[in-house]
């Protein structure tokens, strides 16, 4: 497993190249997000994904939520209505916690995406070193809690070494993480008002 040092707000375009570099050759890599330490790949990447869940010790028929770099970007991904796009607005706001919403998908990403879901889990960072690299990728980024599933959240980079199985690729390290809480989730894919499943 390679480390680098996360530098600056934006990570430094040095930073991002790099892992933009290791995203592209099917790279997992554990990385701060704008909630807590996650582990990406790209989106488009079956075999990334299905790495990722490996390592988690994740059933495969379970989803994972990706990131965007812009609304425009989710609106590829799936089905928004001028209403939903709206209350986007209003949860991606820049005052507003991290949020991540539920909508039907269009069956763009491979199947280890969403699982066995025809729904999609998706946030807007406010991260802007996440939202240079996925708009430099073009696609979006898988975006999962750096753990074990159903464990507490590794918060400490130093103490990614050895607690996988398998290691990610590449560990961008940001100093130990002392955000604990993980993005709000909405779904919006019924019709009728939002569902709150995680405050």
């Amino acid at each position: 497993m390679k480390i680098i040092t996360f530098l600056g707000k934006d990570g430094g375009k040095k930073c991002q190249t790099e892992v933009l570099t290791s995203l592209k050759k099917g790279a997992v890599i554990a990385l701060p997000t704008d909630t807590i330490y996650g582990l990406s790949c790209l989106a488009n990447n079956a075999k990334a994904v299905k790495k990722i869940k490996e390592m988690k010790g994740k059933s495969a028929d379970r989803a994972l939520i990706i990131l965007v770099s812009s609304i425009a970007m989710l609106k590829k991904y799936v089905i928004l209505s001028k209403e939903k796009e709206t209350d986007l607005h209003k949860y991606f706001g820049p005052k507003t916690r991290p949020t991540t919403v539920i909508l039907k998908h269009k069956s763009l990403l491979p199947k280890e995406v969403s699982g066995a879901f025809d729904t999609l889990a998706i946030r807007l960072p406010k991260s802007v070193f996440l939202i240079k690299i996925i708009r430099r990728a073009g696609v979006p980024l898988i975006s999962t809690s750096l753990n074990l599933s159903g464990q507490i959240n590794v918060s400490d980079p130093n103490l990614v070494n050895n607690y996988f199985k398998n290691n990610p690729d590449l560990l961008v390290d940001a100093g130990i993480c002392k955000n604990k809480k993980a993005s709000r989730l909405i779904d919006l894919s019924q019709n009728g008002k939002a569902i709150i499943l995680r405050k």
